[in-house]
């Protein structure tokens, strides 16, 4: 793909200020585009944009302190970009929360809640803002980043890929209500060699892609790069599709040990 494949686009990012949500900021920008990335954390936030800047890329980066979870400051980040920018063309959902691990007879509702404030209810009201404000418009694209966890059944993280079936579902839908004005797609990550995972991958690596067909873990650079082709021209006919990136491990058949 080109490297002005997105100039003089504006990009909000949720998330954004490590992992996946870094990586896909650091692409669109590589690609000529404006990003605001969005976090909890202003320290963060501030290495990020650095890092950025560091660089390759012309486009200009901008970092608002923003819970993804939190519909008002959602509303404030977009207006931010506006007031700054004055569009916003692309919105990566990417921010997510897993506060617990085990079985779904053992959810507490505080937990189940906050999982689903940030990882469902936050990427409607982020949508929500960026098309009011310049979508319905103008046009532009929204990016989910789900999980593969959608798609199968984990021994530990269940509810989170409820959440994350969720997300899948509401692609689609979005993609139905905001149509032909924006594009509405999700991606699916299997497990990527991010520093969050470390614990889940470190130790296992070779185990865990012994079986993939092919045989190695993600990276942060697979995942930008499909979110570069989802918002670009180059999917323009594409929307309220999941992207699958997992290395193959949905294509293993059952029952097969090698």
């Amino acid at each position: 793909m080109s490297a002005g494949a997105l100039d003089g686009r504006v990009a909000v990012i949720t998330g954004g200020s490590r992992g996946i949500g870094l990586g896909i900021a650091a692409a669109y920008r590589a690609a000529g585009a404006h990003v605001v990335i969005a976090a909890r954390k202003a320290t963060g936030l501030s290495e990020a944009r650095e890092e950025l800047l560091r660089a390759d890329g012309d486009g200009d980066v901008h970092t608002v302190v923003a819970n993804a979870g939190e519909p008002d400051q959602a509303e404030a980040c977009v207006d931010e970009t506006m007031t700054r920018f004055g569009r916003v063309d692309i919105l990566v959902n990417n921010a997510a929360t897993n506060p617990y691990n085990g079985d779904l007879v053992d959810l507490d509702l505080p937990r189940a809640e906050k999982t689903v404030r940030v990882n469902q209810y936050g990427m409607i009201a982020w949508t929500r803002c960026a098309w009011r404000a310049w979508m319905a418009e103008h046009g532009g694209t929204v990016i989910n980043i789900a999980s593969v966890g959608g798609l199968i059944v984990d021994p530990h993280i269940g509810y989170y890929n409820a959440t994350k079936a969720a997300m899948l579902h509401m692609t689609r839908q979005l993609a139905y209500e905001l149509g032909p004005r924006a594009r509405v797609n999700a991606i699916a990550p299997g497990l990527v060699k991010t520093v969050l995972a470390r614990a889940v991958w470190e130790v296992r690596e070779p185990i865990l892609t012994a079986r993939l067909p092919m045989r190695r873990l993600g990276t942060v650079e697979d995942v930008a790069n499909a979110a570069l082709f989802l918002a670009s021209d180059a999917s323009s006919w594409m929307t309220g599709q999941t992207l699958v990136l997992d290395g193959g491990a949905t294509a293993l058949p059952i029952g097969v040990d090698e």
